[in-house]
């Protein structure tokens, strides 16, 4: 009796639970059938029907279904290819049903139902018909259906597949084969239903689980489906490259221009006979010899100008820690000074006797750099050189219409449009970061183990947004085509090649060019044994001295301290070391004497700059296919 009376109650437990849950294989959203009917017609276009029954439960499936279709694909040799796509219908339950299609990067996304029409739990079955061409290879002795049926993105399980494919009367199919799984797979889950000369039915035979799908091919004679003429396929090639010919065009059409230009005025004269000299060309300092020789103003431009002032015993250089730096005016008259040199003295000494190369002393520092680059301009450009500005801004202009044109021909693909304007920012950030780390590299060499902590911090903190740049070049790439970034960046560096080549020193400025090279010579190797039949000037801490604004100008500041070194260990007086008056610091006594001359190359320039400039205005930062093959494809989703 007790038995009995537990079995009706389990019996009515079950009941009750079956009752307010829907059958437990109903719980589930699911395609139960997805079957696909594939017209191949003489023309080579095809008219597919997919209708597909799913079970709704109201949690991914609320208003309807979704299903995505791709139509970019990328050729064998990485072009891409646009097929077209057109609904003729969408019906759900045998009646026609509301839906509207979104462009997305790879195709189209058909949102069927209407957003404000919720759906009762229940099965519903969906027919959608639509049109599409350039679907079919043609081979050297077969045409071919290679077809992804369901496509591999959903996020369903389709319990059951079914494909019938009819091919124009009169034909015979020669070869057939299908393949399920995931993208890749060469699953054989599948029969073949029926078969007579036109037509074909192929079955899966266990469910499609998400991310899987079914894939069939057959072939059939030439000439029963038109093959597209020559020129049919050039003009599909150019409407479906737009992007491409405008980026390749753009670089071609740079790339002559800037050629062009450079013949016209980019070209420097004939460089005389080097000779070695002694001593600077007449009248030209340090600053204004590196200024000449780079055709424009760098960091290292003043500070070879502010070493040269402090040689002169007109200012002292005090390096309190490692890259903080102070300068303090002695009192000795300016008239030791240049023209240019007294006013970047008067800039930076214009309310007291000692000035930090700091931020909070940007102002008065920024003003005497403004001041400083102005007449180096005014004294040397046209008269030395020439920048050729204006023969650039055609090429600036080439660049902006390239990608205003590229711009426009990606409309229809989202990601590419999103893209290209953000890569190009990234790009930007990421070539100011890339130059932060080269100079902190270079600060690093010369200096200590602190400077060389900075450089790796730096170098970690740049890692991940220069993997995002290649990440984003690939990503973009993957949305247009590699060629056409290859163009891009192509056109970049172009830019920035030229923006230097077009520079050119004029006659005079290349004979002053000559003689500043002879000079380097010297300061570079002056133990040569060419040097001494020449009798060059003997080697004293005055003449040291005197020189090295000049080698920390033209970056050989390294060779012509290492030539002093015993000389410089010679000159102490009553066992102390030699050291400038003009220097107050540990990196002479630390770093040695090429030491401290290249920390004054590249940590007191790289102090000068960074005192400029004011705080947070600049940033450092036939069997042979697979599951997922051929045409159609995409997947599908509920919303």
């Amino acid at each position: 009796m007790y038995k009995k009376a537990v079995m009706v109650f389990l019996g009515i437990a079950i009941s009750l639970v079956m009752t307010l849950c829907p059958a437990f294989s109903d719980e589930v959203e699911r395609i139960t059938d997805f079957n696909s009917r594939i017209i191949v017609h003489s023309d080579a276009s095809l008219t597919v029907t997919e209708t597909i029954r799913v079970y709704c439960a109201g949690a991914e499936i609320k208003r309807g279904i979704v299903r995505d279709f791709p139509t970019r694909y990328k050729g064998r040799a990485g072009e891409t290819v646009t097929v077209p796509f057109q609904i003729v219908s969408i019906q759900r339950d045998g009646k026609s049903e509301p839906y509207h299609v979104e462009t997305v990067s790879n195709g189209k996304k058909i949102f069927i139902g209407h957003k404000d029409v919720f759906l009762n739990p229940g099965y519903y079955t969906y027919a959608i018909t639509y049109q599409t061409g350039r679907q079919l290879g043609f081979f050297e002795n077969y045409d071919e259906l290679y077809w992804n049926v369901t496509g591999n993105a959903w996020t369903f399980v389709i319990e059951k597949t079914e494909a019938l494919i009819e091919i124009p009367r009169g034909g015979n199919i020669l070869q057939r084969s299908a393949y399920t799984g995931p993208q890749g797979a060469r699953g054989k889950d599948f029969v073949i239903d029926s078969e007579t000369d036109a037509t074909l039915r192929f079955s899966t035979t266990r469910p499609l689980r998400p991310g899987e799908g079914f894939t069939v091919a057959l072939a059939w004679p030439k000439g029963l489906v038109a093959e597209p003429t020559t020129s049919e396929k050039a003009g599909n090639f150019l409407g479906d490259n737009v992007l491409l010919i405008i980026s390749l065009g753009g670089m071609v059409l740079l790339l002559a221009y800037y050629v062009a230009a450079w013949f016209k005025v980019g070209r420097d004269p004939e460089k005389g006979t080097i000779i070695p000299l002694f001593e600077p060309p007449k009248d030209f300092t340090p600053a204004a010899a590196r200024y000449v020789m780079q055709m424009g103003y760098d960091d290292k431009t003043l500070a070879s100008a502010i070493v040269n002032i402090a040689v002169k015993g007109y200012l002292k250089i005090v390096e309190e820690k490692k890259k903080e730096f102070s300068l303090v005016r002695t009192g000795k008259d300016g008239s030791v000074l240049s023209s240019r040199e007294k006013k970047i003295a008067d800039h930076l000494f214009a309310s007291s006797d000692t000035i930090e190369l700091k931020n909070k002393n940007h102002a008065r520092i920024g003003k005497a750099v403004t001041a400083f680059k102005s007449g180096l301009k005014f004294d040397f450009e046209k008269t030395y050189f020439v920048k050729n500005r204006g023969y650039f801004i055609p090429g600036a202009v080439i660049t902006l219409i390239t990608l205003i044109g590229m711009a426009l021909s990606s409309l229809d693909n989202p990601g590419a449009l999103f893209m290209g304007p953000w890569l190009t920012v990234w790009t930007i950030g990421c070539t100011a970061l890339f130059f932060s780390v080269k100079k902190s590299w270079k600060a690093a060499l010369s200096g200590g183990i602190a400077s060389k902590g900075g450089a790796i911090f730096m170098t970690l903190f740049a890692v991940p947004f220069f993997i995002g740049e290649i990440v984003g070049i690939g990503l973009f790439a993957f949305q247009t085509s590699l060629r056409a970034v290859i163009a891009l960046v192509t056109m970049a560096l172009l830019n920035l090649l030229f923006y230097h080549l077009l520079k050119a020193p004029t006659l005079l400025g290349r004979k002053i060019m000559d003689q500043i090279e002879g000079f380097k010579q010297y300061l570079s190797v002056a133990e040569a044994p060419r040097f001494r039949v020449l009798n060059p000037p003997e080697k004293t801490p005055e003449l040291f001295e005197k020189y090295l604004p000049y080698a920390l100008a033209l970056d050989v500041e390294h060779e012509w301290s290492e030539q002093f070194s015993d000389v410089l260990a010679r000159a102490g007086t009553e066992g102390q070391a030699y050291s400038p008056i003009w220097y107050s610091g540990r990196s002479w006594s630390d770093l040695g004497t090429s030491g401290f001359a290249s920390s004054l190359g590249s940590v007191f320039s790289e102090a000068i700059a960074s005192s400029a400039t004011a705080p947070g205005s600049s940033s450092g930062s036939g069997g042979g296919g697979s599951s997922g093959g051929g045409g159609g494809g995409g997947g599908g989703s509920g919303w």
